[in-house]
């Protein structure tokens, strides 16, 4: 899933559970059953990518990643502390930061190579259109689930 869309799970998260003990693992937990469903992310077809070209798509994902946690805050969940959101923010994506020596950097051994041989193991991506379908109508059920409940 994107950074964007992680962002986006962990500000539903931050706005409905108060208790960061509780919170945290949870977006931590969210991070892998959002990879294991089916989506389109930066590193999809990366093989076909130049270095530049992958950097690019996800430094544009990663300044959106937080950008839309702040619009939701503001707009449809206001109780949520902003500084907390952004810790929950920051657990809902923390599988991908922990793999950035590996993948940015290409530090291809133990231990920069653990998380993310890891999250390979129930990385579901599908190219785009239906990648970016499937992930946009997933956050949207989430965003309005929220909202409802």
């Amino acid at each position: 899933m994107t950074a964007t869309g992680h962002a986006i799970i962990g500000t539903v998260i931050a706005a409905k559970i108060a208790d960061p003990a509780i919170a945290i693992p949870v977006a931590i937990l969210s991070h892998i059953a959002a990879d294991a469903f089916p989506h389109w992310d930066t590193g999809t077809n990366k093989k076909k990518k130049s270095h530049a070209a992958f950097f690019a798509q996800s430094l544009v994902d990663l300044s959106a990643s937080f950008v839309f946690p702040y619009i939701l805050a503001v707009t449809l969940f206001p109780q949520t502390n902003i500084i907390y959101l952004y810790l929950i923010v920051f657990f809902a994506q923390f599988l991908d930061w922990i793999s950035v020596p590996y993948v940015f950097f290409k530090w291809r051994f133990p231990p920069f190579s653990w998380p993310y041989l890891f999250q390979i193991s129930f990385d579901n991506r599908l190219d785009k259109p239906w990648g970016v379908i499937f992930q946009a109508a997933l956050l949207l059920f989430l965003i309005i689930f929220a909202k409802v409940i």
